[in-house]
């Protein structure tokens, strides 16, 4: 009995050994960055973190397909090196001697990644499946809608109008007033402007009131006295 079970589980490892290997078929290489991501705080990758590992991969199987029965001991690691990188395989709960498909554990993976990395304190970049390529993050919402950032930069721009117009028509009228001041102060010189006729200065004529000459006056009042 004891050799027939020592047998069984000789032949178990040696199948999983066939499916776990570099570049054997659904098989996934992955690379963590540890110190690069966390420097001082670094931790060591030991068999504690490889649990985790396998925990948080039979997690993400069973939460993308309800149907899924994944256990920890479906996922096999191999070809662990010092650097923190491996190779992993998802084999069939019911089976477990097949592999479920690289398709399924790479949707699993994507629908998951968020979960996965945090359980290692790590990002896309410094938790890398080789075959899968970084989700994309979401865009970054604004805090502010966009219809209000549009609505104030238009309410700008309509303000900034009536401004520039206010200080338009100022100008323009100050300008007016001092070309009527200065209009106003040239007729006002003109008026007073003294001539000179054959040496004798005399004062420029009021030519809407007129000049009387003082020698026809004197002739006026003497014709008129006969």
């Amino acid at each position: 009995m004891l050799r027939v079970l020592l047998l069984t589980l000789s032949v178990v490892a040696i199948a999983h050994a066939e499916l776990c290997k570099p570049d054997a078929q659904n098989a996934f290489k992955v690379r963590l960055s540890i110190k690069t991501a966390l420097g001082d705080n670094a931790y060591a990758w030991d068999a504690n973190e490889e649990y985790l590992f396998k925990a948080m991969m039979a997690f993400a199987m069973r939460r993308y397909s309800s149907k899924s029965m994944t256990q920890i001991s479906n996922i096999l690691l191999c070809n662990v090196t010092d650097r923190v990188s491996f190779w992993f395989v998802v084999t069939d709960s019911s089976e477990n001697v097949t592999t479920v498909p690289g398709s399924e554990v790479e949707a699993a993976i994507r629908m998951n990644r968020n979960r996965i990395n945090s359980a290692f304190l790590l990002s896309d970049k410094t938790l890398q499946f080789l075959k899968i390529t970084p989700t994309l993050s979401p865009p970054v919402e604004p805090s502010t809608p966009v219809w209000l950032i549009v609505f104030g930069v238009v309410l700008c721009l309509i303000l900034a109008g009536i401004v520039f117009l206010v200080v338009a028509g100022i100008r323009q009228r100050k300008k007016k007033n001092k070309e009527s001041t200065e209009r106003e102060n040239l007729e006002e010189k003109c008026e007073v402007t003294i001539t000179v006729e054959n040496g004798i200065p005399c004062e420029a004529l009021d030519l809407k009131a007129g000049h009387i000459n003082g020698v026809f006056a004197a002739d006026n009042e003497r014709f008129t006295s006969l």
